[in-house]
């Protein structure tokens, strides 16, 4: 199975968890007399199925990704720099909103507020960031297709 495959399978079954869990709180309690739509202890097995096939499939994306080197770097190391960059990227986004605001003045004699940065200059290298992360993440993608998910 290709590594890009099991992220699929994954993110299927982490939807399947989620779903169950709402079914499970749907049918924890009824009306005296009355049965829940749905029996929570065949909810609960399905529960318990869907967790131990999410667990080993976890270990073994987690071990392919630390086991596939390409380039002196492995898939795991690369994750963590895209994470990383995807969260320097928004906070720089985030400032850069901020910095960028215009404060209305309505008279001369009010307090005139400046921004603290080069807006242009960090613009610029937000754009060098992001095009970095689509290096990487395309890079990332490639691998997840061509490697095979270790045992």
């Amino acid at each position: 199975m290709k590594l890009a495959i099991a992220l699929s399978e994954r993110a299927d079954l982490q939807r399947r968890i989620s779903e169950i869990n709402t079914r499970l709180n749907r049918n924890a309690k009824v009306q005296e007399g009355e049965v829940p739509s749905e029996e929570p202890a065949s909810l609960l097995q399905e529960l318990d199925d869907c967790l131990t096939r999410l667990e080993t499939l976890i270990v073994r994306i987690n071990r392919t990704n630390q086991a596939t080197i390409r380039d002196e770097r492995s898939i795991a190391d690369r994750i963590a720099e895209r994470d990383c960059l995807r969260q320097r990227i928004q906070i720089m986004r985030d400032f850069l909103g901020a910095a960028s605001d215009k404060v209305d003045r309505y008279s001369k004699t009010e307090i005139k507020i400046h921004s603290t940065v080069d807006v242009a200059a960090l613009q610029k290298e937000i754009d060098t960031y992001s095009r970095t992360l689509r290096k990487l993440e395309e890079t990332i993608q490639e691998l997840n297709w061509t490697t095979e998910l270790t045992e």
